[in-house]
């Protein structure tokens, strides 16, 4: 059955819109060096109650000669006619992007449109840069895009509001380096907010390719304790995603369907043994679950997280959440709390 998608004109432009960020994300990257004879990503399609309420369309990095791990996902759900939903659709661009080199930084965007039943919608829009070993020009150039894209009064606010979003009490440290979050945005004029969306996705797309494209143009020498930084940043990764993620927990929490896109955003490999030594940092319901999720990992200091894995962590993490709704309350959250599961039931 083929995905049936949103009808109404702000739902059709916002998938215009996502699709176009997704088709520029992975040209950029494709042009990356050494450029490839054909598309270093391969395209995988799921459908939400097998196309009745749309579905989505990621691409996936296949190249680990440039990528540890990259994908690129484009969804919209949607319940026109459904009469016991209140959202209409949910139109999302997720991407993230962990490169092999661990001088190139990985990259975190997500921009949707959520849509009600009642006419209103509102925009979430994320952007997060994520070194394993920092570079302030680096840094400085991405943070220079957001004031580029936005008003600075949105700079400020989204700013703080990605900061308070990502950052891991359990180890004093926010999970990236330049944040900016946009939750529940509506400024009452659609056509404008469109255009900053599309403006923020170009800009962060054109800039965050440029910046990988800086780092293996220069073909910086990597030593062992350059490797050894880089696994450990992707354990943190994996700890803020699989923990604290609202978005990510959400997602699972809404259906099954989609596990292996959702849980797109986790590295190709992590430290087991440095994973291990978070358990007691965290409260004691966090404590729990990440138990749980090392149990699911394959044995060995270092995991490979493959798809067969996340379909295990997705599953334990679903049931982990079924079982104590209470630990949501510890999960990561921006000033507004927008009611995605709710949205769903």
């Amino acid at each position: 059955m083929a995905m049936q998608p949103a009808s109404s004109k702000s739902a059709i432009k916002a998938y215009h819109l996502v699709n176009e960020l997704q088709a520029l994300l992975v040209s950029r990257l494709d042009s990356l060096p050494p450029r490839p004879s054909e598309s270093r990503f391969q395209p995988v399609s799921w459908l939400r109650s097998e196309g009745r309420h749309g579905g989505g369309a990621r691409y996936t990095a296949h190249d680990e000669q440039v990528f540890n791990r990259a994908s690129i996902n484009v969804s919209q759900v949607q319940y026109e006619y459904d009469p016991k939903k209140t959202m209409s659709s949910a139109t999302a661009i997720s991407a993230i992007v962990h490169p092999y080199h661990p001088h190139a930084p990985s990259m975190h965007m997500h921009i949707s449109w959520t849509e009600m039943k009642s006419g209103q919608g509102y925009w979430r829009i994320m952007g997060d840069l994520n070194p394993s070993l920092p570079n302030p020009d680096d840094q400085a150039l991405f943070e220079t895009v957001l004031r580029e894209s936005v008003t600075p009064e949105l700079l400020t606010y989204g700013s703080e509001q990605g900061a308070r979003y990502f950052y891991i009490p359990a180890l004093n440290r926010h999970r990236g380096v330049a944040h900016f979050y946009l939750e529940e945005f509506n400024s009452g004029n659609f056509s404008n907010d469109l255009e900053l969306a599309r403006r923020f996705g170009r800009k962060l797309i054109e800039t965050y390719a440029g910046i990988v494209n800086r780092v293996l143009s220069e073909q910086t020498v990597v030593t062992p304790e350059d490797q050894q930084k880089q696994r450990e940043y992707h354990t943190v990764y994996f700890l803020q995603v699989l923990t604290l993620d609202r978005g990510t927990t959400s997602g699972l929490l809404v259906h099954d369907e989609n596990d292996i896109g959702i849980l797109g955003s986790l590295p190709a490999y992590i430290d087991t043994k440095l994973l291990e030594s978070f358990v007691t940092k965290l409260p004691l319901l966090q404590q729990k679950l990440l138990t749980s999720l090392l149990a699911a990992l394959p044995e060995g200091k270092d995991s490979a997280i493959e798809d067969s894995t996340k379909v295990k962590l997705a599953h334990i993490t679903r049931q982990f959440y079924q079982r104590y709704p209470e630990a949501q309350e510890l999960l990561a959250r921006a000033e507004k709390l927008p009611p995605t599961q709710k949205n769903h039931q």
